[in-house]
């Protein structure tokens, strides 16, 4: 099996610290950026199976991070879960709009995160096998 890559955006560090040893842990390849502006360039080089973004950060947020990479043919259909703080909620037409895989609440739990990463990669991929 491929070993699947994962791209963790936030500008909170210990929270792409303690986010990467998990998915480490469970076999993952982890690319960290700390905005999303340095996530997009990650994005488009580095091609990851999935993208875990917090939504308020400097530079770029993770909105307008989604937003560039729907706009990119390379990038368009990367899976994206967004991690907000509960203040900032995001409506589900937003979401329907920008195809944003799921969204969590900080605080969150790295393996409630594990658990949406695999729903999503293998459920896209029972799916791209189906076609």
């Amino acid at each position: 099996m491929d070993q699947k890559k994962v791209l963790i955006v936030d500008d909170e560090i210990h929270i792409v610290h303690v986010v990467a040893i998990k998915l480490r842990n469970n076999g993952y390849e982890v690319i960290s950026a700390n905005n999303g502006a340095e996530a997009y360039e990650l994005a488009c080089s580095m091609m990851p199976d999935i993208i875990v973004t917090d939504y308020q950060m400097p530079i770029m947020t993770g909105i307008e991070l989604v937003e560039k990479l729907r706009e990119n043919v390379l990038t368009k259909d990367m899976p994206v879960i967004m991690l907000t703080a509960r203040s900032f909620a995001i409506s589900k037409e937003k979401q329907e709009q920008l195809q944003i895989a799921d969204c969590l609440s900080k605080p969150f739990s790295p393996r409630e995160l594990l658990v949406n990463i695999e729903d999503i990669l293998y459920h896209n991929e029972v799916v791209a096998e189906a076609k």
